[in-house]
């Protein structure tokens, strides 16, 4: 039983990688449909949405399976409850390219910002790629790793925090670009809370391997954190 059981969690964690790397193109294709206008893209992006909802619902499926048949001891149990806990994570992602998606739509006959969507898109590859580490992370259950692209956050985090200023400054400004700025707003914020729920990949990784439910985001650790960076 144990070869069986080993056979189907290397299938479900297969899975779960899939189901990641179709919520970075997601995200990807999102912010570049966002930053270029272009609503084709934007709409390839809402239509590709539902495959990774199902790929949430059919990785539930097995992982409920796979503890019903096989009845895996207490370390192996961790394993799938946290790719159960992380496609939840992975999910959201996906809503939040939808989401950024919906807006490059709302953007596309608009008047544009450059400088802010240059940091729009420094947010995006920021973000892609401590989700692609984390996948990374999760193969090998590397703790070590998953501490790092942790840490990683707190760039979108201090990306956000400068860009918010930078857009509400823009904002008084606009004059009949105020629904432009509005969408910024929206973007940069589903930006940072993707970071968040990489973050949170990243705890389920410390669970999976030590057990250990850990508080890992930097800015909740440390509240005052971007504050400080920021004044330097």
């Amino acid at each position: 039983m144990g070869a069986i059981f080993n056979d189907e969690l290397k299938r479900l964690r297969g899975h779960f990688m899939e189901m990641g790397i179709d919520a970075s193109e997601q995200i990807y294709q999102a912010t570049k449909a966002f930053t270029e206008s272009d609503t084709a893209l934007a709409e390839q992006v809402l239509k590709a949405d539902p495959k990774i909802n199902d790929e949430k619902i059919n990785l539930e499926k097995e992982a409920l399976k796979l503890m019903a048949l096989q009845q895996p001891v207490a370390s192996d149990f961790r394993k799938i409850i946290s790719i159960l806990k992380a496609s939840s994570d992975i999910e959201r992602l996906g809503d939040y390219a939808s989401h950024i998606a919906r807006a490059a739509i709302h953007l596309s006959d608009r008047e544009h910002n450059e400088e802010i969507e240059e940091q729009i898109e420094k947010m995006m590859m920021i973000v892609r790629e401590m989700l692609e580490r984390v996948l990374d992370a999760y193969v090998y259950t590397d703790e070590q790793k998953a501490y790092e692209v942790a840490n990683e956050d707190l760039k979108v985090d201090l990306i956000y925090v400068q860009q918010q200023r930078a857009i509400m400054n823009a904002l008084v400004k606009a004059g009949q670009n105020v629904k432009t700025y509005g969408d910024y707003l929206s973007v940069i914020r589903y930006l940072e809370r993707a970071g968040d729920h990489i973050v949170n990949l990243a705890e389920w990784i410390i669970y999976s391997g030590s057990g250990k439910l850990v508080e890992l985001n930097p800015g909740k650790a440390d509240p005052t954190m971007v504050k400080r960076k920021l004044q330097k």
